[in-house]
């Protein structure tokens, strides 16, 4: 028998197939991991600017990296600043993950006025929002107010259930402890938020929320977790937050 008739020695397929397989799983947890993870949108929160099934990407890296497995960082090189949106672990769960908008950093002073917000002293900017054509039209707005919040960094939406909460008398005072935050949502009548549960520790903080990637009506019934093809927003695609 000649040399090239001899059979191939199959010592090491089995090595090459394990890795074959491995390398782009480890690929996806690296990249989920220091990168972008996608979330989904569950609940009204943070109405107008997000929805209920908005598919998200956030920004892993935006303030540094955790120690995988753990609430740890490894490397932190910057802090959230007023006005993103970040995905954070719900300090009374930490299992469970929130999506809010920052609004008081450490040591910062924060006056609840039935949802308007005073900053160290200052009020921030509140006006109605007239461009209801840029809204979704899964909501109807006519009994709601639709107002711009200026807090000089990130100019955003927020929304009330009724325009009299901008006169009411309630007021809450919170001063956020060091190395922790406060957030609030968007929807800021149907918002569970830090006005209820408390401050966010800087360990639970997974990244800043940065694009809309895909977005829906509703859901398979037979699969939750799935977009139906029929209910595509499709005007939400690749809309990057603010």
């Amino acid at each position: 028998m000649t040399e090239s008739n001899k059979p191939k020695s199959l010592k090491g397929t089995w090595g090459q197939a394990i890795l074959t397989f491995l390398f782009p799983v480890l690929l996806v947890l690296v990249f989920r991991w220091a990168f972008y993870e996608p979330f989904v949108i569950p609940s009204g929160s943070m109405i107008p600017n997000l929805l209920v099934h908005d598919h998200i990407l956030v920004q892993k890296f935006a303030f540094g990296l955790h120690v995988p497995f753990s609430d740890k960082w490894m490397l932190q090189w910057q802090f959230p600043e007023r006005g993103d949106i970040v995905v954070f672990k719900y300090p009374e769960n930490p299992d469970v993950f929130y999506i809010k908008r920052l609004i008081g950093l450490p040591g910062d002073v924060i006056e609840v006025q039935n949802g308007h917000i005073t900053l160290n002293g200052k009020k921030w900017p509140l006006k109605p929002y007239s461009g209801q054509g840029d809204l979704d039209p899964d909501f109807a707005y006519y009994d709601e107010f639709i107002a711009q919040e200026t807090n000089k960094i990130s100019p955003h939406l927020i929304r009330f259930m009724n325009p009299e909460v901008l006169d009411g008398i309630k007021n809450q005072t919170f001063v956020v402890p060091e190395g922790q935050f406060f957030f609030m949502g968007d929807n800021r009548d149907q918002s569970s938020d830090s006005r209820y549960w408390g401050y966010v520790k800087n360990e639970y903080l997974v990244g800043k929320a940065w694009l809309i990637w895909l977005s829906c009506h509703s859901t398979l019934p037979t699969m939750t977790f799935v977009c139906d093809p029929s209910q595509i927003r499709w005007s939400r695609f690749f809309k990057v937050l603010n």
